[in-house]
């Protein structure tokens, strides 16, 4: 069952372990090479429904998807009814498998305007906002929430009552309050009571890293799917190598990449930003990328310092000519 396909509305999704979507991470590259490694849905980062309204070029950027990677998920976030009714209007042409709403986001650019995770403060909004969307499109409609925006104020499962109520088709949760952040662990009760109380797919979010962890999610609360976040950035592999154990849970997880896996794929990802986003732009973003991809790696502090530098492919080619064999 952990790996078998699930269904979001009208749209089945071949597996249960999904991308989650990361600002300034699941780009188009990303996403593909996750897909290729075999996370059953990739979800794209949160863009603005306002700016979707307005046409704003660096959004329509990020609207870009291929056939290769569906099914996918474009996320959106605002808190106005109007313009996100608005923005699943412009779209509806367009070729996203499923629309998400970003009610989790907990950075303060974002919550400051009233959107993201700070939504959980009022689930009537919740309830319109979902309902704007999920009128105005043919495809299944998902929330993505927390537990509440702070530790006094856990209300996961009113807002996610109020989704569904608004025709929400799937909720994401992540075991985190908005004042959590990112730090300390992740509490998945309530993900489980969510499962329990609505009739949609739950999906469960927060420390899911490897196999291991995916299946006591997913023992523990009953979860229709994970969602694979921090986790994935550097490693792609892991969408991988949690099939494979789930597949297989009394085996040892699979092998990680060897060296020359590690080489050619951060080689392939830089390949791919350049090809969709011009090499001055890519090699901006791959510093990031580079950094994760070299994680726990012998030296990684010097070799960060030189991945920062990154302004060319070829820069990139010598770095990684550096740190592996040579290759093929």
């Amino acid at each position: 069952m952990y790996t078998s396909p699930v269904t979001v509305g009208n749209v089945t999704i071949p597996n249960r372990i999904w991308l989650a979507p990361m600002a300034g991470v699941s780009d188009l590259p990303f996403r593909l090479l996750c897909r290729r490694q075999g996370a059953g849905l990739a979800a794209m980062e949160m863009i603005s429904a306002k700016a979707v309204c307005y046409g704003n070029r660096a959004t329509i950027g990020l609207m870009k998807t291929l056939p290769e990677e569906a099914p996918v998920s474009l996320q959106l976030f605002g808190h106005e009814p109007e313009f996100m009714a608005e923005a699943v209007r412009r779209i509806e042409d367009e070729p996203y498998d499923l629309l998400d709403i970003n009610m989790g986001c907990p950075v303060p650019k974002i919550t400051g305007n009233g959107e993201g995770s700070a939504l959980m403060r009022d689930p009537g909004l919740i309830e319109q906002l979902v309902r704007s969307a999920a009128d105005n499109t043919r495809r299944p409609v998902t929330v993505k929430l927390r537990l509440g925006f702070d530790e006094g104020h856990k209300n996961v499962l009113e807002c996610a009552r109020a989704a569904e109520a608004g025709g929400a088709s799937a909720v994401a949760i992540h075991g985190r309050t908005r004042e959590q952040m990112y730090s300390g662990k992740a509490d998945w009760t309530l993900i489980g009571e969510a499962v329990k109380e609505l009739s949609v797919p739950v999906i469960g979010n927060g420390d899911v890293t490897d196999g291991v962890s995916a299946k006591k999610l997913f023992d523990e609360t009953g979860c229709a799917a994970v969602m694979v976040g921090r986790a994935a950035r550097g490693n792609p592999w892991v969408f991988r190598e949690i099939l494979g154990y789930l597949d297989r849970p009394e085996h040892p997880e699979p092998a990680r990449p060897d060296r020359e896996e590690l080489a050619r794929m951060i080689l392939r990802h830089g390949a791919l930003a350049v090809e969709y986003k011009g090499e001055l732009t890519a090699m901006r973003e791959m510093r990031a990328h580079v950094a994760w991809y070299l994680s726990g790696f012998p030296g990684a502090s010097k070799l960060r310092a030189e991945a920062g530098q990154l302004s060319s492919y070829r820069d990139l080619e010598v770095l990684v000519g550096k740190i592996f064999p040579p290759l093929d």
